[in-house]
């Protein structure tokens, strides 16, 4: 079955994920064997062990209400327990964001629900996440399917609210069923729920991110913001009887596809409910023809691949499985979406890895390799000279001795140069560091609180929102101009070093702040829409302030928070590979030079010098072999790779 093949290629993902963290604390022993370590590197070397350690899976289903994205996951995930597990039937049924993921710090598995009134708070999700008080607990039965389903249908639970305090809440009325009391309407429960299930794909680290319909996207920002781009892959549901609504391409362009512009995940449309089209009068082909063609208008409107558009049908997937009916699961084509699971997503999960973790360590150990291997020809070659009875061993000891304290010299220069620099860099990140002070930041944040609550016009708090917007941005912007004359500065220094060393060549790292700029400005957008809508605007002013505090402003303060680190960790990591490449061969040199002073300082023939300096040849050569082992285990293919696969990685990217 497909889905046990994806739980083999996430075994065979999380195998190649640990023999990577045991080559990375390897090649740590191997420094301090060596004495090549230092702060700098043990620093990166965390950052990589600690980039294992909370690297995740997760799989981010989005769409309008009543597009299938609850049954499908029943059937991707839970049709082995005999029965829709989620709450799914016509309608609305998921009413808030639900994360089912496995929890390894309990061992039992709970749903935990936060209330919809906690909307009312300045706090957002992830900071209620570390606040299990608000949250209500409910333990869930894995050996007994009823309770579990009972337990589940808590998530599609509402109540009833007069309009007024759904707007409080951030709901458009219009976009919420009406209640049977005048003036009242239905909202959701509970604002968001937390699953933890013992499950082979869960407990292996895979997390499913099922999102409710109601403009969700648009009244809980931080699914928009932060939610989906951690997503490895997003499945924007659709249904084959409509095609793409307005509404769908509403989401689609508000939502979904700025995560494109980041590059941050990969999207696929599904293309639901085609048993819609199913009619066994006019026969397969006819059927498969007409799903052929609201596949390609689908790609068309969406800007996709054709073959990133995957029609299929959730609940005749779902009722097949259940039966075991090997004619409706294939009917149903969901062993395409199976495949693409156990394919594409698992191999960029790889891929993301091996960029930001592996090829990093790689480069380390190469520059700690080089440094090694360029000690021992020199051995190499001093060994030749000892050999050579012509000379007297004393003095081209003395000779040898002496070109190695000029070079330890050089290093020691160049290193002392280098932390000169590596000082003015640290003056450098603090200027940039003042540029995005964080009480820079909440006096913003104070200002535009003080502006929403004393303005009693709409113009007023357009222009409050506006204001807080433009000053965030313009603090970027001076951000950047002091970032572009640091990475000039770095730049320059590689250089030097690059003319000097050109068989090390580095480059330079370069601190980029457009990136934050882009994603400040989609934060904008969705302030655009919070501030143009006519109901929001027309709401008491305190409570459009903690609306606007909660959501979007709170997403500004991440951002921030985020970019701070970014700065502080280029300040202190910009000079690292060029410390590296001149402490470790000035540590290597230190070694050396207690070897030769050593032979020196001995009454012996060449021949038993020659002896002793051969052993310590041969030590050299052991740890040069070690270092060896380390880089190709560091290069193993990883495992989708191995099997031979070619998968476009990309392929599921917006066409331009």
């Amino acid at each position: 079955m497909s889905m046990e093949r994806l739980g083999q290629h996430v075994d065979d993902y999380l195998g190649w994920k640990r023999d990577i963290g045991r080559q990375i604390t390897r090649y740590r022993s191997w420094l301090e064997h060596n004495r090549l370590n230092s702060p700098e590197i043990e620093a990166k070397l965390d950052h990589a062990l600690h980039t294992l350690r909370q690297d995740q899976l997760t799989l981010a289903f989005v769409g309008e209400y009543s597009r299938g994205k609850t049954e499908l996951i029943n059937s991707l995930f839970f049709a082995d327990f005999g029965q829709r597990m989620l709450p799914s039937q016509a309608g609305r049924t998921t009413m808030c964001p639900t994360e089912i993921f496995y929890d390894q710090q309990n061992e039992h598995p709970y749903i935990r629900l936060l209330p919809i009134e906690t909307r009312m708070t300045e706090a957002n999700i992830a900071q209620f996440k570390r606040i299990p008080r608000h949250w209500v607990n409910m333990p869930l039965d894995m050996d007994n399917p009823d309770n579990m389903a009972e337990a589940f249908a808590q998530v599609a639970r509402t109540k009833c609210l007069p309009a007024e305090q759904a707007i409080a809440l951030g709901f458009d009325p219009d976009m919420l069923e009406p209640a049977d009391k005048p003036g009242h309407v239905q909202v959701p429960a509970w604002r968001h729920a937390l699953v933890s299930l013992d499950h082979p794909l869960l407990r292996r680290g895979l997390r499913i991110l099922d999102t409710p319909g109601l403009n969700a996207l648009g009244s809980e920002p931080e699914l928009t913001l932060s939610m989906l781009p951690a997503a490895q892959a997003v499945f924007f549901m659709l249904s084959a009887d409509t095609g793409v609504t307005a509404s769908d391409m509403q989401v689609w362009e508000q939502h979904l596809r700025p995560l494109f512009d980041e590059g941050q995940s990969t999207l696929f449309a599904v293309l639901n409910k085609i048993d819609v089209l199913w009619d066994d009068l006019a026969g397969e082909v006819f059927v498969d023809n007409a799903i052929r063609l609201v596949q390609q208008a689908t790609a068309r409107q969406l800007k996709l691949e054709q073959h990133c558009v995957m029609p299929l049908s959730a609940k005749q997937s779902l009722l097949a499985k259940v039966r075991n009916d090997q004619a409706l699961l294939t009917r149903s084509k969901i062993t395409a979406l199976e495949d693409l699971l156990c394919e594409r997503i698992v191999a960029q999960k790889e891929q993301l890895l091996q960029d930001r973790v592996v090829s990093q360590v790689l480069r380390l150990a190469q520059n700690s390799q080089l440094a090694l291997q360029r000690r021992v020809e020199q051995l190499d070659q001093q060994m030749a000279r000892l050999n050579d009875n012509k000379q007297d061993t004393g003095a081209l000891l003395f000779e040898l001795t002496a070109k190695a304290k000029d070079e330890h010299g050089q290093h020691h220069r160049r290193l002392l140069s280098l932390k000169t620099n590596q000082r003015l860099i640290k003056r450098q990140g603090d200027l940039l560091q003042a540029s995005l002070q964080q009480t820079d930041i909440k006096q913003h944040l104070n200002k535009v609180r003080r502006n929403l609550n004393t303005s009693w016009t709409t113009f007023g708090i357009n222009q409050a929102i506006l204001h807080f917007f433009n000053s965030v941005e313009t603090d970027l912007h001076n951000l950047q101009h002091e970032a572009g004359l640091a990475n000039k500065m770095v730049a320059a220094i590689y250089k030097r070093h690059n003319d000097e060393n050109p068989l090390t060549a580095e480059d330079a790292p370069e601190l980029c702040v457009a990136r934050s700029l882009r994603q400040l400005r989609q934060i904008r957008t969705q302030a655009d829409r919070f501030r143009l809508q006519l109901k929001t605007l027309l709401t008491e002013q305190h409570t459009v302030t903690r609306r606007f505090i909660n959501t979007l402003a709170h997403e500004v303060l991440q951002l921030h928070s985020t970019l701070r680190s970014e700065v502080d960790l280029w300040a202190h990591e910009a000079l690292t590979p060029l410390l590296q490449h001149n402490l470790e061969h000035k540590q290597l040199l230190e070694g050396h030079l207690l070897q030769l002073k050593r032979l020196s300082q001995q009454a012996q023939q060449t021949q038993q010098r020659s002896t002793q300096l051969k052993r310590y040849l041969g030590l050299l050569n052991e740890q040069l072999g070690i270092a060896s082992d380390i880089q190709r285990q560091l290069r193993q293919p990883a495992p989708w790779q191995r099997k031979g696969k070619v998968v476009n990685i990309a392929s599921g990217q917006a066409r331009a």
